[in-house]
């Protein structure tokens, strides 16, 4: 598709971003090699899980001279956050904090983090920057789908949509003949949603008889889960729009650590002033070069209250050479993870979870597998859980089947199908079991 012609906005904040984007490659790693310098001394002196990580691996702030330097210094897990909780990986004291976020944490401790003033204020400008790489302008109006409250997604669009000058409309998710409603009648240019939902909504504008081209929408800022090209091709021809792709974790700072722009689409710039990122091999651990597939590891470069260093997403991608802005290097588009989460439909959800409600019941023994399919345009999860010998009903234990399926939905935050089937039915492993099948069509 054609991208759209935007014209530039009156916004002086448009005139700021344009001076980091333009830098060269050079200007960026000397920045980057000062910033990290201090990011690793603020986490060492301030956070005693670093400080211990450090001590235990032989190594100190003071050693780090150049940026591969960093390869030295090691990993920080999911599992260190979660031991951690709530409060102990913050470098600043709790009264310095003036916001926090967390986790569903459906089962065992959430992930916390917190911000700083100075931090919101860096999130607010990675995320304008992204709007704006995406073809966001001042005075446009941006409705923003993406949830409200612990999740980071809706507030990190939110705050960078008014630092670019730009009018929200911050319906947040659900509700979605609303949704059209407020699209039809406020007429905005962008929309930030899951592309999942994105395509709910499609199908909303079917079932009321409009014709989604006619809409205003000009571009579609998703993310929050892996999506396609096909998914994107679907969604431009649906809605006349540029559908761009943005990256982020919690964990990182929330949505705006990368973003795809509207002039390319050919993956998404890494706002590398402020996230410094590597790629790893899964298994050893050792730095991969630019253009290598591996797991994608970043370390903070400016955060104050929750510094991370060298944390491992699990996405899998590879590094590229920056090309709408050439100092900032590209990461292809997450094409899956190394560890067994599933992301569905902008929820994270690891298989630990339906196995932790599953033996909740006093029907099912533990065993049971996941089964990922794609309905049409949409990803569904169906769980086929073993009955036990003595509670097998001889008909699937349906109101059982039932309430787990609630129960998933009102604690996780996911649909699915929960199957019963009789004993003995699966097939037993002799090693670690197979607990997810994936039956989604290759792209």
């Amino acid at each position: 598709m054609a991208v759209t012609k935007l014209k530039e906005g009156g916004n002086a904040y448009s005139a700021e971003m344009d001076a980091h984007e333009r830098a060269s490659r050079d200007e960026i790693m000397s920045l980057q090699k000062q910033r990290l310098a201090w990011s690793l001394k603020h986490a060492y002196d301030n956070v005693a899980h670093y400080r211990k990580a450090f001590d235990e691996a032989g190594v100190h702030p003071s050693d780090f001279r150049e940026l591969s330097d960093l390869a030295k210094v090691p990993f920080t897990v999911k599992t260190d956050l979660r031991d951690n909780y709530p409060f102990n990986m913050f470098a600043v004291p709790r009264e310095k904090l003036v916001r926090v976020h967390a986790s569903s944490g459906t089962t065992g401790k959430p992930i916390v983090v917190g911000y700083t003033q100075r931090d919101i204020d860096m999130w607010s400008d990675v995320m304008a920057r992204s709007i704006r790489a995406a073809g966001g302008r001042t005075g446009m109006i941006i409705h923003n789908a993406y949830g409200y409250g612990l999740f980071t997604g809706g507030l990190g669009v939110h705050y960078g949509a008014e630092k670019l000058g730009c009018t929200v409309v911050p319906i947040s998710g659900g509700m979605t003949e609303r949704q059209v409603q407020l699209i039809n009648d406020f007429r905005p240019d962008i929309i930030t949603v899951t592309p999942s939902y994105m395509l709910a909504i499609l199908d909303e504008f079917k079932r009321q008889k409009l014709d989604p081209r006619q809409c205003s929408l000009k571009v579609g800022i998703f993310g929050a889960e892996p999506w396609t090209n096909a998914m994107r091709g679907e969604i431009e021809d649906a809605f006349d729009m540029d559908a761009t792709d943005i990256y982020g974790l919690s964990e990182v700072i929330g949505p705006g650590v990368a973003q795809e722009c509207i002039e390319t689409k050919d993956g998404l710039h890494i706002w590398e002033d402020h996230f410094y990122p590597e790629v790893i091999d899964p298994e050893t651990g050792a730095v991969l070069p630019d253009g290598e597939k591996g797991e994608l590891v970043f370390t903070s470069l400016t955060k104050e209250a929750f510094p991370v260093i060298r944390y491992r997403t699990r996405d899998l991608t590879r590094l590229l050479p920056g090309t709408a802005r050439p100092g900032m290097r590209r990461m292809e588009k997450v094409t899956g993870r190394s560890d067994d989460m599933i992301i569905l439909r902008g929820v994270n959800l690891f298989p630990t979870q339906i196995e932790e409600v599953l033996l909740a019941t006093d029907w099912c023994g533990g065993h049971f597998i996941l089964e990922l399919t794609r309905e049409g345009r949409m990803d569904e999860l169906t769980i086929i859980a073993e009955a036990r010998s003595e509670s097998w009903d001889g008909r699937g234990l349906l109101d059982h089947a039932d309430r787990v399926s609630t129960h998933i939905k009102n604690t996780i935050g996911i649909s699915s199908r929960v199957q019963v089937v009789p004993p003995a039915t699966l097939e037993r492993s002799l090693g670690k079991a197979k607990r997810l099948y994936d039956k989604r069509p290759k792209d």
